[in-house]
């Protein structure tokens, strides 16, 4: 998709949010080769790195009310029957993914919608299963907002970091240092998730046993 790469070329602010919007609906575009990169370039004054967290959030918060609502309205015939046609493997997308994202709302309950925000393979699906289950909305955009402030503010402060530590690099070097630090990241963030769902489980049992 050239017109994604155009737009990755060319960070702003209304690039952010609609690429945002894209990667929390179905579209393949990589949250990480967006908010760093952006945030990298706030580092040099060009942007704001807060108001790229915030237009990355409200992308994101676009995109899976899109999801939410289509879930919601069509049900989970029409989702696998696009999961598995021509258009929905053009978008990395088959019936396996979504039946992920379903198991892992059916396990954590709705605090998934924030946890699984911070999920590779899940974040951009988790607003399906909530639609499908039909979630209070409000509740889910809360944890929406919550879950993926958290993942674009983790992403910011690494293109932050990266200027200080590696100074001025071309776009190409910028994102293979990114896919790099990229394991780390994943790995901490899965860590952290492990923590929230012990937490909330742990909160859960002791009410009920109360």
């Amino acid at each position: 998709m050239s017109w994604i790469t155009t737009l990755l070329n060319n960070l702003n602010y209304g690039t952010i949010l609609f690429l945002m919007l894209l990667e929390s609906t179905v579209i393949p575009v990589p949250s990480e080769l967006v908010v760093a990169p952006a945030a990298y370039r706030a580092a040099t004054g060009d942007l704001d790195v807060l108001l790229v967290v915030l237009f990355a959030t409200i992308g994101a918060d676009l995109g899976a009310s899109i999801n939410y609502f289509v879930a919601l309205y069509v049900g989970r015939p029409v989702i696998y029957k696009f999961a598995n046609s021509k258009w929905g493997k053009m978008c990395l997308l088959n019936q396996k993914k979504v039946e992920k994202s379903e198991r892992y709302f059916d396990n954590h309950g709705i605090i998934a919608t924030l946890t699984g925000r911070l999920v590779p393979g899940i974040r951009h699906l988790i607003s399906i299963p909530a639609g499908l289950a039909r979630m209070n909305y409000w509740k889910f955009l809360l944890y929406t907002t919550i879950g993926a402030g958290a993942w674009h503010g983790i992403l910011a402060a690494m293109g932050w970091y990266l200027h200080t530590a590696v100074g001025d690099v071309s776009d190409e070097e910028l994102k293979n240092i990114i896919g790099q630090y990229n394991h780390y990241i994943v790995g901490g963030i899965l860590i952290i998730v492990a923590l929230i769902v012990c937490y909330f489980i742990a909160s859960s049992y002791r009410k009920r046993k109360k």
